[in-house]
């Protein structure tokens, strides 16, 4: 669901185009959980601009009047609330506003989180800009990601990794170790996009 101005109406995502993300089978399982004791519910809207033809889409999560969210309501009230009782975010003051307490905050965040993780956990670029919908990695790339405190330990072990094979192969070829300052054959032949990129 996207606003037109200030109406409401079904429409493809960002891009103008489907995608499909995989899904986890704990997620799988949440969701079906979630739908037992939710059932999905009916809702019409025009499609893609207001006087658009009517579609009818059943939705996992309306808001209390069984309506499609309205995301900047959802953003500054449930979401909010939810990110304040998690302790993400401090309580909202009396008489301040959610959207003052953390504007960045937003569920559109969770995108770039799913970003993060997933480069952190050595998903490739390319694939990771299909599941956003975006045309162009290095758009996802300059915009999406942010280091994630895990990279560093993951540089570390593979640093020392490479290390190890190193020596091992030294060894294996009655070579001594390299010492420092002299620089020791790679562990394995890098390949040619690799070595243009170093």
């Amino acid at each position: 669901m996207r606003l037109v101005g200030t109406k409401p109406v079904f429409a493809l995502p960002k891009g103008n185009r489907i995608r499909s993300v995989p899904l986890s089978a704990q997620l799988a399982s949440a969701l079906k959980a979630h739908m037992k004791e939710f059932p999905p519910v009916e809702v019409t809207l025009p499609w893609a601009k207001p006087d658009g033809e009517p579609k009818t889409f059943r939705l996992l999560f309306v808001d209390k009047k069984s309506r499609a969210y309205n995301r900047s309501v959802f953003n500054m009230g449930d979401w909010k609330r939810a990110l304040a009782a998690a302790g993400v975010i401090p309580s909202r003051e009396r008489g301040a506003r959610y959207l003052q307490v953390a504007p960045e905050d937003g569920m559109h965040a969770l995108r770039h989180a799913y970003a993060s993780v997933l480069l952190d956990a050595g998903e490739s670029i390319k694939a990771l800009s299909e599941y956003l919908g975006h045309s162009d990695p290095g758009f996802t790339l300059r915009t999406c990601t942010h280091l994630l405190p895990s990279s560093e330990i993951r540089t570390r072990k593979a640093i020392a990794f490479t290390e190890t094979e190193a020596e091992a192969e030294a060894e294996d070829d009655g070579d001594p170790p390299a010492t420092q300052g002299t620089s020791a054959p790679p562990a394995k032949p890098m390949c040619p996009q690799c070595a243009l990129a170093a």
